[in-house]
């Protein structure tokens, strides 16, 4: 048995944190479905604009609509909606078995937005109801401004994808945006079914403070913070509030480990995949890296819904000068910076095709 269906298995849920139209056309997604148990696909701008920046499989579409007027913004969302909308259709089928908990692919709204509340609502509805498909998660970042729009999405009827969460509290902010915003639809008589997952980045933990502990910490922090998040989840979910809205029909928000990709040369290239194994969880990664834990991945245990050594671990990066509030701050700043940044070179290398 391949360790992807181990983890298949187990519960938990592998996404391919990658699209192109180059993998729709020549079957790579079809095979990653139909052999690696991968039930699920998540973009960002940085994935987009490498793969529309470095290839020229859209130029001739880029070019016809340019012609046809689109540019910016418009342009890129209809490019990418092609994409996305080819790859929900795939997942569809896995949509439908699992009743709307899996087979998702993401759609993440302008990072320029990641500071206007109204902004990022109006953009996740438009986009929602642009691609026209059931299992099409429109991805908002869990920035202070972005708390707001996840409740008044998830409240609208969007399924949203929180992303750019590092931290416990940042975590536990977007969850609670979930449990408001379908407590509100309860209140008003609406479905209570609208699905989210919140995005928690592990990997760029451990890359911030390589160069500031000694060898024994390296490549710990970002599995300490997660154990940590996966236990607050357990916990928020087991409570008396949240097993209201479960008992009305609701789905519970599921955790989703992204940057699973491992960084550090020197590190098992599955640290991640194989740390973050829990049912009812995703692990969103690069095809790189599911390429590799489908080679020798080892699924060795299940997380610890009480944390695991976390308390310690964390002490031991305390007692280092390590600042987890604080770092945990500017990850997800820096974070929107990233995405802004390829979403202004996405732009540019739309204009210069046209």
């Amino acid at each position: 048995m391949k360790p992807t269906q181990q983890l298949h298995d187990l519960g938990q849920s592998l996404w391919i944190d990658n699209i192109s139209r180059t993998m729709l056309a020549d079957g790579t997604l079809k095979e990653f479905i139909d052999e690696l148990c991968v039930t699920g696909l998540t973009s960002n701008p940085t994935i987009f604009e490498k793969a529309i920046g470095g290839s020229d499989a859209y130029d001739a579409a880029i070019r016809s609509k340019s012609a046809a007027g689109l540019q910016g913004e418009q342009l890129f969302y209809q490019l990418a909606i092609e994409d996305l909308t080819q790859a929900a259709d795939l997942f569809l089928p896995v949509h439908q078995a699992t009743r709307g908990i899996d087979g998702w692919v993401s759609l993440e709204v302008s990072p320029l937005l990641a500071e206007d509340t109204a902004g990022s609502l109006a953009a996740a509805r438009q986009l929602h109801a642009q691609a026209a498909r059931p299992n099409l998660f429109i991805k908002i970042p869990g920035t202070p401004a972005g708390i707001q729009a996840i409740e008044d999405s998830i409240f609208a009827g969007v399924p949203v994808n929180v992303t750019l969460l590092f931290s416990r509290a940042q975590y536990l902010a977007a969850a609670e945006a979930y449990l408001r915003g379908i407590e509100r639809r309860i209140a008003a008589g609406l479905a209570p079914v609208v699905e989210s997952v919140a995005s928690v980045f592990v990997s760029r933990w451990d890359v911030a403070i390589k160069d500031k502990v000694t060898a024994a910490l390296r490549n710990r922090l970002g599995i300490a913070i997660s154990q940590q998040i996966y236990k607050a989840c357990c916990e928020l979910q087991a409570s008396a509030r949240y097993q209201k809205v479960l008992k009305a029909g609701a789905h519970p928000q599921r955790l989703l480990w992204a940057s699973t990709g491992t960084k550090d040369p020197s590190a098992p290239d599955t640290l991640y995949v194989s740390a973050l194994a829990a049912p009812d969880t995703v692990n969103t990664m690069p095809d790189k890296t599911l390429l590799a834990f489908a080679d020798h991945g080892k699924v060795d245990a299940v997380m610890d819904k009480s944390g695991g050594d976390s308390k310690s671990v964390l002490a031991e990066f305390a007692a280092a000068g390590i600042d987890t509030t604080q770092l945990a701050v500017q990850l997800q700043r820096e974070g929107a910076q990233s995405f802004t940044a390829s979403w202004n070179d996405l732009l540019k290398s739309l204009a210069s095709k046209s």
